[in-house]
């Protein structure tokens, strides 16, 4: 997938993206084994809270589109661990959703967007996150050049750059069983390096990818 194909095809961003490949969609499967029910998480009661998040896609030394993740600190909170984009809560004095996402991914990945001349495209529709209480606004920006980027090291221990082709339809996923605080469940996810991505934010690559695929077919070479 090519920066400047990628940069075409979102010069407007979609209203809606295609369908997740389906072996992402999380699955619920009995604990140990057994023949009964699933064990059903408890979700966050109460009113949403909005988040925002940045998808920051910049060329790559070959002109490759490549998007930054993050790799969230361990500990006992959610996300632990898990790979997902800069982001977090939006706050009362952010005066819009794109201004959110930069300022997170200034505090989580040192993104200066002056600098790195980033340029906010749009924001893709809302994902309603249940199990984290959060309604997600995946904001899309460009950058013309690989922006400076360093880890603040308290939420966010290493910073990914992960060629857009990994989420395309084509992209091999891997399907994995594990238990979570108490829940059993199985589910698709990406690799990149050692990491897995899987989650909302493998759904929202895995839709992205499937929208720029026509885009990506016709720049490979013959």
């Amino acid at each position: 997938m090519r920066f400047d194909e990628a940069r075409r095809r979102l010069a407007r961003v979609p209203t809606s993206l295609p369908a997740m490949p389906p072996e992402l969609v999380p699955v619920l499967l009995p604990v140990d084994g057994g023949s009964g029910p699933p064990r059903v998480p408890a979700f966050p009661v109460g009113p949403r809270r909005d988040a925002a998040v940045l998808i920051l896609i910049h060329p790559d030394d070959e002109g490759r589109a490549v998007v930054v993740l993050a790799e969230r600190s361990a500990g006992d909170h959610r996300h632990a661990g898990q790979i997902s984009f800069p982001g977090g809560a939006i706050e009362e004095d952010d005066e819009s959703v794109a201004a959110a996402a930069l300022r997170e991914a200034w505090e989580e990945v040192g993104l200066n967007a002056v600098s790195a001349g980033v340029e906010v495209v749009g924001v893709l529709a809302a994902v309603d996150v249940r199990a984290s209480g959060f309604v997600v606004h995946p904001v899309i920006a460009f950058a013309n050049r690989a922006p400076r980027l360093a880890p603040d090291g308290r939420e966010v221990v290493a910073i990914l750059n992960e060629p857009l082709a990994t989420f395309l339809p084509s992209a091999p996923i891997e399907i994995v069983t594990t238990e979570r605080d108490g829940v059993r469940l199985r589910y698709g996810a990406y690799r990149v390096g050692h990491h897995l991505v899987w989650g909302v934010t493998a759904g929202i690559l895995g839709r992205l990818g499937a929208y720029l695929a026509p885009a990506a077919t016709a720049t490979e070479p013959a």
